[in-house]
């Protein structure tokens, strides 16, 4: 992200949160109860001093990285194993297909019937959800290695392990890294949903839905910002990475820096 991105990008939120405060204390009816963005940044800022909160955060973030880390053992190697053999990705691929498309919001209740430990609960829709973009780009990847490249290896005596090592792996990695990113998105959205749907003793979603209990619709405001402002963190990282990781990639493919 250049410096002028980032300039455009905090001018217009900064826009964003001045017209809200203006329609909100002017132009709502009084029969409205919602919090200004004003009330809602300064509880936001408030809330890192508040130990509930705190431990809240830290069980969401760790139910979202150790379900993220799950998904990646699975789905990469999966993917690498069904791109590599086409035969058993043709077999595999109507199941995929057919299992893919379920939201994985949906499958929340069903988990709550089925796993009755709590963290277990969560890891697993976690990594249900993150599986799939990961093993589709993994897919994609493994599709989009050169076939010249390849061969060009195999005639200089190379076998398929080889071919997969310095070749395919290589060439499907930038492909990954995008899948990872998306299943970052993803993750996080489904660990706080899951600890709103099945409760829980601690989360990012527990701590709304007793700010909910309580009316205080700032706290769960604030408590969105925070889960908004994660979200953007580990995808401003995790994007750099791949920038740094895979600039051969991005000169290749023309992609702008």
């Amino acid at each position: 992200m250049t410096r002028a991105q980032l300039l455009r990008g905090v001018v217009g939120a900064a826009g964003f949160l001045v017209v809200g405060e203006l329609v909100i204390r002017f132009g709502l009816s009084s029969g409205v109860v919602f919090p200004p963005p004003s009330v809602i940044l300064y509880q936001a800022v408030l809330l890192p001093a508040d130990g509930d909160f705190l431990q809240g955060v830290l069980t969401t973030l760790t139910n979202w990285a150790l379900g993220l880390l799950i998904a990646v053992l699975v789905a990469v190697p999966a993917g690498v194993l069904l791109g590599a053999l086409t035969p058993v990705e043709r077999a595999v691929r109507p199941l995929l297909e057919f299992l893919r498309p379920i939201p994985s919001v949906a499958i929340i209740p069903l988990a709550i019937l089925l796993i009755p430990v709590d963290e277990l609960l969560k890891v697993s829709v976690i990594v249900y959800a993150s599986v799939w973009p990961i093993l589709i780009n993994t897919l994609y990847g493994m599709h989009d290695v050169d076939p010249l490249a390849k061969d060009s290896l195999r005639s200089f005596g190379f076998g398929g392990l080889a071919v997969l090592g310095r070749v395919s792996l290589p060439s499907a990695a930038p492909f990954v890294a995008t899948g990872i990113r998306i299943a970052a998105g993803i993750a996080l959205i489904i660990a706080i949903s899951a600890e709103l749907l099945a409760g829980g003793t601690a989360g990012l979603g527990v701590f709304v839905i007793q700010a909910g209990s309580g009316d205080r619709t700032d706290l769960i405001m604030a408590a969105t910002f925070w889960a908004g402002g994660f979200g953007l963190l580990a995808n401003v990282a995790l994007q750099a990475a791949e920038r740094r990781l895979f600039r051969w990639h991005r000169a290749r493919t023309g992609a702008a820096s």
